[in-house]
């Protein structure tokens, strides 16, 4: 075995000599990467959207309140976006792999044991441990595929890592039906238990090199604190709209964010570089894409689900086969689209995706209870292929906008602009709900506020959309700064 530096790259890795082709090891190399980190993140969207399918079992079992069944979920978001940029740092410094490899194993553990959980407070607990390696792996994944994948070729490994994100999203409420029907929402935890050591085993026996462009620098704790309050303030605050107590913990958190930026720019080992956002503006218009793509579409699955069940009269079942049509367009086309970002510029692509998602959007607006399902099909199928031109090529250009010794935190910070417009776009809805339907089950004769509810909220949509396409256009030409920023 042994220790070389690439000094283009900057970056130190343990390498296996080994006999053969170093073209082909390579290749191998990729293939073996491509496939566990698509596995992983596979997982992640399979539990996140599963465990909302078991949530009404969960609360027979537990005798649980709405005040406690939501934990189930936020405690889950809340501890992989708190933590993510700091664990994203950590990779960089102290190596890819490892925090892959850790994180994992944290989250099949907290798997296992949310599985075997004998209350709800200990539910609660083991999905926080769920939610902290998660985002320890989820960052560590796309930045190992940046360092193994030179530019040209990335678009095609994040369109099928993307894709696999999308199939998660799209058999979570199946499968999790399935197995919560006929052995129980424990089998739903316990169903990610025996895929840990394949993985591993892939890792350890695969992978025998690592990433540590940063080896040697200083974890910013101080920092990390400062970024934890910062989420937990914000993502937590928003949910929260309106009442008072959510607007306070709201305005907390944005005084937590200034003082995080401060202490960052001062600083000598930030644990995430503000600089980056002034130094790259594919990053800084990149990341705002995503922060507003997910506030402008996250929630319409949720929406639509209700729309059909309540207004159309639908079962959950119908309701979800009908819904599934969405994640599959974007797991057939989110390889293609990856790929056509290697050879197109992505600011285009990504834009052309989010004119199309606006054009889905905005035909929603006009949902009415006679609406054909036929119709609701079609706006389906646009979202899902305006999703797929958009996240791909927008995951392409953050992660080949940065230095290399930043990609563990690029992709970690990326993943934060998902969670928190997840958050912010099921926290509009709830605002517009609480303003017009109030605290009360949505009845037949409550049918026409509700569905004027929707209109406003597709219109809201319509127009963070439109934002949205101004700042993925003002990104600029991420495939010019590919080879500056990535050979610092």
């Amino acid at each position: 075995m042994k220790r070389t530096k690439n000094q283009n790259a900057g970056r130190t890795i343990v390498m296996n000599n080994k006999n053969g082709s170093g073209a082909d090891n390579d290749e191998t190399l990729k293939r073996t990467v491509l496939v566990v980190i698509s596995m992983a993140s596979f997982l992640f969207p399979f539990m996140a959207s599963g465990v909302n399918i078991a949530i009404p079992s969960i609360a027979r079992d537990f005798n649980m309140n709405a005040v406690s069944l939501n934990w189930i979920a936020t405690s889950f978001l809340l501890a992989a976006a708190m933590l993510s940029v700091p664990f994203g740092r950590l990779a960089d410094i102290y190596g890819r792999k490892k925090l892959f490899i850790a994180g994992f194993s944290i989250y099949s553990l907290g798997s296992l044991l949310s599985g075997l959980a004998p209350n709800q407070e200990m539910l609660i607990a083991f999905r926080i441990i769920q939610g902290i390696g998660g985002s320890m792996y989820s960052g560590s994944g796309l930045a190992i595929i940046t360092s193994i994948f030179p530019p040209g070729e990335r678009g095609k490994a994040f369109g099928i890592t993307t894709a696999s994100i999308y199939l998660g999203l799209s058999c979570g409420p199946f499968f999790g039906g399935i197995l919560t029907q006929h052995f129980g929402w424990r089998a739903l935890f316990l169903l990610n238990v025996p895929l840990y050591p394949v993985i591993l085993w892939l890792l350890v026996r695969k992978l025998k090199q690592d990433w540590l462009e940063s080896r040697g620098e200083r974890f910013d704790y101080f920092g990390s604190v400062l970024f934890g309050m910062t989420i937990i303030g914000v993502i937590y605050g928003f949910s929260n709209f309106p009442k008072t107590f959510g607007i306070i913990i709201f305005g907390a958190g944005i005084l937590s964010l200034a003082a995080f930026i401060i202490w960052e720019k001062r600083t000598e080992s930030p644990v995430f570089n503000v600089n980056l956002f002034s130094q790259s503006k594919v990053f800084a218009f990149s990341n705002a894409a995503a922060l507003i793509n997910y506030s402008a579409t996250f929630a319409v699955t949720i929406l639509l689900s209700l729309y059909l069940q309540y207004a159309k009269g639908m079962s959950p079942q119908s309701a979800g086969v009908i819904l599934v049509t969405q994640p599959v367009i974007q797991a057939i086309f989110s390889p293609f689209m990856g790929r056509l970002s290697d050879r197109i510029e992505p600011r285009i692509v990504a834009s052309v995706g989010f004119c199309i998602t606006t054009i889905g959007l905005f035909l929603l607006s006009f949902l009415s209870i006679g609406t054909g399902l036929n119709y609701i099909v079609i706006c389906l199928i646009i979202l899902g292929f305006g999703f797929a031109l958009f996240s791909s090529p927008n995951t392409n250009a953050v992660m080949s906008s940065v230095p290399r010794k930043y990609l563990g935190v690029a992709s970690s910070f990326l993943g934060t602009m998902r969670i928190t417009g997840q958050t912010m776009s099921m926290g509009i809805s709830t605002l517009i709900f609480s303003i017009y339907l109030g605290n009360v089950k949505i009845t037949p004769e409550r049918h026409p506020v509700f569905i004027r509810s929707l209109h406003i909220l597709f219109i809201i949509f319509v127009c963070l959309s439109i934002a949205g396409i101004f700042a993925s256009l003002a990104r600029g030409n991420a495939l010019t700064n590919n080879n500056n920023k990535n050979s610092n």
